[in-house]
Formats: structure tokens, C-alpha cells, sequence
């Protein structure tokens, strides 16, 4: 059994995905055993405590300085032995200690067809506005393993979206939501809980 902890920052519209695959069944031989939030306040946090799962804020303004924030979460993570770290819509930075410790063991999901629109600065609507700004007429989402680049680990899975006209960011971040994010990375925690996806 696939264990998994979950970062969150925000609504936690993926981490719902992802528990709606496992209680539905496209996810088999995994649970998400913790799911941790930057901010105290993110409705994330409901949502996996309404799955009995444990839930905890772990913000950097709570600690002096980044290092003391760093080590708090990594023991906190260490606290559950898990197999895979979920980053959904996660917006803090990860600790290379962190990345290191894990190495091949932690998933992001970026709203754009990684190598467009990624990287540092690129992250929520912002990803979006650029896209239109480009007048790209294709856009969508991509789930990557992490390294201690921005957005540069190997590649798990894409998805396309269609850019329509009279999108606006927020519109086109919710298609690409809809339509690629909440289907490709519960698709890519079905392929590592069931050793079908290994990172090169």
C-alpha cells in the first residue's frame, strides 16, 4: 500500500480529486496518510479532515527563520514513512533536504505543458495570464517528479486543453483544472502505487 502525504496551500480542488479516485477506485493499493498546508487557513485542510485524514498548518511565519520551517516539516513527513509526497498546488518552496531525502518519491502538478509557462514566478493564475498573453492555442497540465530545479524534474504525464476565445485566466484555469490536472495526477498515483511508472 501506496502511503502518501499531501502538500496543500490553497482550496484543495487536487487533493479532492485524488480522494475521490481512491474512494472510487481509480487509485488502487494507496492512501493518503497526512496532508499538510502552508496556510492555516486553506479550505484543504476541511476536506481531509472531513476524510479522517490527519491534517496539519505548518506555516514559515509560525518559525524564526526558513531553516527551523524546514526541519518541522520534514519531521512531520517522517512522522508517517511515506512512500510519496504530493505537491498540489503547493506554493512554498521544498527544502532540498527534503528533496534529497525523497529523492524520486515526490510529484508536482504544474498547470502548463512543462517547459512552457514554468518555473520561478510561474504559479496559479499567473500561469495562465502569461499563456494568454503568448496567444498560445494550446495549454493544459503536466505532472513531473521534483529535483532541485523549478519545475525541471523528469516528466510522469501531459495533458492538452484547448485555449478558446474570450478565455480569461481564471476561466482557462478552471478548464485546465477540470480537464487535465484532476485526471493526470490521480492517473500518475495509479501508475506509481501499481509500479507501472519508475522515474529515469
Amino acid at each position: 500500500m501506496l502511503r502518501i502525504g499531501v502538500l496543500v496551500s490553497g482550496g484543495g480542488t487536487n487533493l479532492q480529486a485524488v480522494l475521490d479516485a481512491i474512494d472510487c477506485g481509480r487509485i488502487t493499493n494507496a492512501e493518503v496518510k497526512v496532508v499538510i498546508s502552508n496556510n492555516r487557513n486553506a479550505y484543504a485542510l476541511e476536506r481531509a479532515r472531513n476524510h479522517g485524514i490527519p491534517a496539519f498548518s505548518i506555516s514559515p511565519g509560525d518559525f524564526t527563520g526558513r531553516e527551523a520551517f524546514y526541519e518541522s516539516l520534514l519531521l512531520k513527513l517522517d512522522q508517517y514513512c511515506l512512500d510519496l509526497i504530493v505537491l498540489a498546488g503547493y506554493l512554498v518552496t521544498v527544502p532540498v533536504a527534503m528533496i534529497q531525502k525523497y529523492r524520486n518519491k515526490i510529484i508536482n502538478v504544474h498547470p502548463s505543458l512543462i517547459p512552457s509557462f514554468c518555473g520561478k514566478g510561474y504559479y496559479g493564475l499567473k500561469v495562465h495570464e502569461a499563456a494568454l498573453a503568448r496567444g498560445v492555442k494550446v495549454t493544459g497540465a503536466t505532472v513531473h517528479y521534483v529535483d532541485e530545479g523549478m519545475d525541471t524534474g523528469p516528466i510522469l504525464l501531459q495533458k492538452a486543453v484547448e485555449v478558446r476565445e474570450g478565455d480569461t485566466p481564471e476561466v482557462l484555469q478552471r478548464r485546465v483544472m477540470e480537464e487535465a490536472e484532476w485526471l493526470i495526477l490521480p492517473q500518475a498515483i495509479q501508475l506509481i502505487a501499481n509500479g507501472q511508472e519508475e522515474p529515469e
